[in-house]
């Protein structure tokens, strides 16, 4: 059974992105049937991380990226998810994977979660869901659904996770780096 963040005691969705606050948009197409396929490049998109770091697709080309969107910072099925991949972190670093948690949370709310919970991976905004657009992710009143998109060192998207178990995922999404 996937765990769910506990929407009850989330904040209320977030407004519009503060001024200088960077904004995700992205540049490719999704595809007619409003997803992505198994197989095709994945949409490709510019932002930055709560850390700083610029997050482009298309630059990271030769590495692994996954791309995990979840509903909100700090709550119960959101933090065991993240958690999860933190724990499974030394196992992920030989893969040279880039690990990209995407939400409608603002770059603030990213850097608390990340120090909070000491995260390694970087964290995204997407304010204005574009991203999570772009992917055929669901946006429903400001919280993103959980869902992960895994794609190939070759920028062709190699899994597509519309359903998750934030209990197992970590370790699914490893065998599929790794294989």
């Amino acid at each position: 059974m996937a765990l769910g963040c506990n929407r009850e005691s989330a904040p209320p969705p977030p407004a519009a992105a503060p001024a200088g606050e960077a904004s995700a948009h992205a540049t490719a197409p999704a595809s007619p049937a409003g997803g992505i396929e198994v197989g095709k490049p994945g949409p490709d998109f510019t932002t930055t991380a709560h850390d700083g770091t610029p997050i482009s697709p298309s630059a990271l080309r030769g590495r692994p990226i996954v791309l995990y969107f979840y509903p909100r910072d700090e709550t119960p099925g959101c933090t065991k998810q993240a958690c999860a991949f933190r724990d499974a972190w030394k196992d992920f670093e030989p893969t040279k994977v880039v690990l990209v948690g995407i939400s409608t949370d603002t770059i603030e709310s990213h850097k608390k979660f990340a120090e909070h919970r000491k995260l390694p991976f970087h964290l995204v905004s997407d304010p204005d869901g574009a991203i999570a657009e772009a992917y055929g992710v669901p946006n429903t009143a400001g919280f993103l659904a959980r869902q992960t998109i895994v794609i190939g060192a070759d920028g062709n998207v190699k899994r597509i996770y519309r359903s998750v178990d934030v209990s197992r995922h970590a370790a699914e999404v490893l065998a599929d780096v790794k294989s």
